[in-house]
């Protein structure tokens, strides 16, 4: 038989296995405290009492009768209410704050937390209630590499930049350019990189593409074309980078990673007609290509007549100590540099650079004509424009101190309340790595989901044909503190904190 309470004040004997109990009405919304509300939480099932009570405030979190910000009765109130004893409300509450579904601040009180819709969307589309949670496709805080603080777009900047740009255009501007790209994004750009960067450009020798992938899309072709059927990569890398040469027929040969960045010297020993390198930050364990590595991958090159690809996704965002320069600079006949403004600017600009050995140039750029390659002229334009202005080096300034201060927050929040967690990729960049205990990435994982975090594990970034990790291998989280806004960055540091491992 059930039994049902409607308890404005308290509820005489204690719940038993089947009962369905109403508790006080102390829920309460973001308005305000709703003076009588009722509680319905269904205690049936197996079990004591405690999990009873445990699993019907989980479901009524996961159904949504209990949205994100309700504050839920002290445990005083609800005991009272139920008939329990107060420890075992006070055991159920902590329970769930440690699984991600409630929140206890002093002065707070007990509330469910925002990740919990996430959480219960999830839950619904896996289509098991109380299976398995599966990630959700709008967490509150994106910490997933692979784009900057899109909020920080400089938008009045770029608007009156395209002003001028499109007044000034030449008419042949709007029509189909040559494969190479817009001369004029070309000059800036070859400006621009050898002052900022050490490259050594010549307009004709760059071809701006729409994005990295295309880029490397279109010189994973050129290659086969040369003759290359294997290229090596390094251990850690971004996925779909190695999928663009998998689709233009080219086998990859992962290098070991170290504190030194990739280790070169494996590439003697393997058959490979180029190489794919992060050099100045390795992504995504952040170490720069050691000074000795730089001059062995360059005598490959020479002695082989192999191509390095360099990937310099974020050179220019570095804090500590000097800059380092690209590697195209000690080898522009045997490296190609890779640069993008989806770091810099915004990936939806869809805008990126090779500076091409003077051979491979006007091969790559044919291709680049041939078919739906084309870039938008526009967007060209402005960028040459912002570029030439100095906007584009006020804009970088800015976001380099502003990324600086979120990494020196979150090390410094990092040394005060998880000193067990070790901290790598420091110096540059827009993430960090957190080296964690064995075998806790996975759970790491899950702990941030609850927590509304989307945060990517290092082995996520794992080449599968690389050798299998030894026992207690690496484990570890990528956060990408360049991606949330400045005003979401205090909650997302709170969260991250929440679901890192305790210390043992």
């Amino acid at each position: 038989m059930e039994k049902t309470w409607a308890t404005s004040g308290r509820a005489s004997g204690r719940a038993s296995g089947r009962d369905a109990v109403r508790a006080s009405g102390r829920a309460s919304g973001r308005g305000g405290t709703v003076s009588g509300a009722d509680l319905h939480l269904d205690l049936s099932g197996p079990g004591g009492v405690r999990a009873a009570l445990v699993r019907a405030l989980r479901d009524a979190v996961r159904s949504g009768r209990l949205a994100p910000g309700t504050r839920l009765p002290s445990s005083r109130s609800l005991a009272g209410d139920l008939g329990m004893a107060r420890n075992t409300v006070a055991d159920a509450y902590g329970l769930l704050v440690a699984e991600g579904w409630l929140t206890a601040r002093q002065g707070s009180g007990t509330r469910v937390a925002q990740a919990a819709a996430a959480r219960s969307a999830a839950t619904a589309r896996a289509g098991t209630p109380g299976g398995p949670v599966r990630p959700t496709a709008r967490p509150l805080h994106d910490l997933r590499t692979g784009t900057a603080d899109v909020s920080s777009f400089p938008r009045t900047a770029w608007a009156a930049a395209a002003r001028r740009a499109i007044t000034a255009a030449p008419n042949e501007a709007f029509g189909y350019d040559d494969g190479r790209g817009r001369v004029e994004l070309r000059t800036a750009l070859a400006d621009y990189l050898a002052r900022a960067r050490g490259v050594r450009a010549d307009p004709e020798r760059i071809v701006v593409c729409s994005g990295f992938m295309q880029g490397l899309a279109l010189l994973g072709g050129v290659l086969r074309r040369h003759g290359t059927r294997a290229t090596a990569v390094e251990t850690y890398g971004f996925w779909m980078h190695h999928d663009a040469f998998t689709r233009a027929g080219l086998r990859q040969v992962p290098l070991p990673v170290d504190g030194r960045g990739a280790d070169v010297a494996a590439l003697d020993r393997h058959r490979v007609g180029a190489v794919l390198l992060t050099p100045a930050h390795q992504f995504p364990t952040g170490v720069p290509l050691h000074a000795d590595r730089r001059t062995a991958v360059v005598d490959w090159a020479g002695r082989t007549g192999g191509l390095v690809v360099e990937d310099d996704y974020d050179g220019e965002f570095r804090y500590d100590g000097r800059q380092v320069g690209a590697l195209q600079g000690l080898a522009p006949d045997r490296v190609v540099y890779c640069g993008t403004a989806s770091k810099s600017l915004a990936p939806a600009l869809r805008l990126s650079w090779m500076v091409l050995p003077e051979h491979l140039a006007a091969e790559v750029a044919r291709a680049k004509g041939t078919g739906e390659w084309s870039t938008g002229s526009l967007e060209q334009l402005t960028l040459a424009e912002f570029i030439t202005s100095g906007a584009y080096d006020r804009h970088v300034r800015s976001m380099r101190l502003r990324y600086r201060r979120r990494r020196d927050r979150l090390v410094a929040a990092l040394a005060e309340h998880a000193p067990h967690i070790r901290v790598t990729g420091i110096a540059a960049g827009l993430h960090v790595v957190l080296e964690l205990p064995p075998g806790t990435e996975q759970s790491t994982l899950q702990a941030a989901h609850w927590q509304g975090l989307a945060l990517e594990g290092l082995s996520r970034y794992r080449h599968p044909a690389a050798p299998p990790l030894p026992p207690g291998g690496p484990d570890g989280v990528i956060v990408a503190y360049g991606t949330p806004a400045d005003h979401a960055f205090p909650g997302v540091l709170e969260a991250l904190l929440r679901a890192l491992p305790p210390a043992d």
